[in-house]
């Protein structure tokens, strides 16, 4: 699918200009990273969703170091554009955790946490997802694959961004044609049990800051110290998460 075509059938949808741009700059900087399970393939999967184009992310809770944001619904990714552009335009004296409710799909988790990593800022980011994966003993999905990023800012170049998922394939490598269903499980054959359990903690952490439906927690920090050129001198020129393609 072409960026055009993506944009004629997003538009389709009933989104916006500006919202469509948001949702194919995502989708083809996943693309161009290899991450195809997120990216332009993922506007067909959109037109079988119930989408509201008319719902609008709103500020609900504001304060130095918190903020909530009740996404009424709005798609995810929409949702985290308007908090990186927020953050970013008024970072935290300090640090800062920010909530958004009702919130999915969010996508490349390292993709906005990059964005804020750019701005000079460190940010954890994680979302929940719909629940895909079991006990590694069997029995019914009690987490979602629920990602977790981490970026930090460089004075040497650009960030370090690390996103990980907790499935061994995402529901996106299986839209993608690239995993099966059955492979929806914890990664780390032997070990998947400690895959499952941060799947598990990162499920009830997001839940309990931001309710029973599928949400986002950020946290955002100024930083104190630059350990990535030490880290990039030690890999010896081995690539580190996140480097550019």
């Amino acid at each position: 699918m072409t960026g055009a075509e993506a944009r004629s059938r997003l538009a389709a949808l009933g989104l916006e200009p500006a919202q469509v741009d948001v949702l194919v700059a995502h989708f083809e900087d996943a693309d161009r990273r290899g991450k195809t399970g997120h990216g332009l393939l993922r506007v067909e999967w959109l037109e079988g969703q119930a989408i509201d184009p008319l719902a609008r992310a709103v500020l609900v809770e504001s304060g130095e170091g918190y903020e909530h944001w009740d996404a009424h619904g709005a798609l995810g990714y929409l949702v985290l554009d308007e908090i990186v552009r927020a953050t970013l335009a008024d970072p935290p004296e300090r640090a800062r955790v920010v909530v958004a409710s009702r919130c999915f799909p969010t996508g490349v988790l390292g993709y906005w946490a990059r964005r804020l990593a750019d701005g000079g800022l460190v940010a954890a980011l994680t979302a929940t997802s719909p629940r895909r994966l079991a006990h590694p003993d069997g029995g019914p999905a009690l987490a979602g694959t629920n990602p977790l990023a981490i970026a930090v800012p460089s004075g040497d170049g650009e960030p370090v961004v690390t996103d990980v998922s907790m499935g061994a394939v995402t529901h996106g490598d299986v839209l993608a044609g690239r995993g099966s269903a059955e492979e929806l499980v914890p990664f780390g054959g032997e070990q998947s049990y400690k895959a499952f359990a941060l799947a598990v903690g990162l499920e009830l952490f997001v839940g309990a800051l931001a309710g029973p439906e599928h949400g986002v927690v950020l946290v955002v920090a100024r930083p104190d110290h630059d350990p990535v050129p030490a880290l990039r001198e030690l890999a010896a020129g081995r690539r580190l998460p996140g480097a550019d393609v």
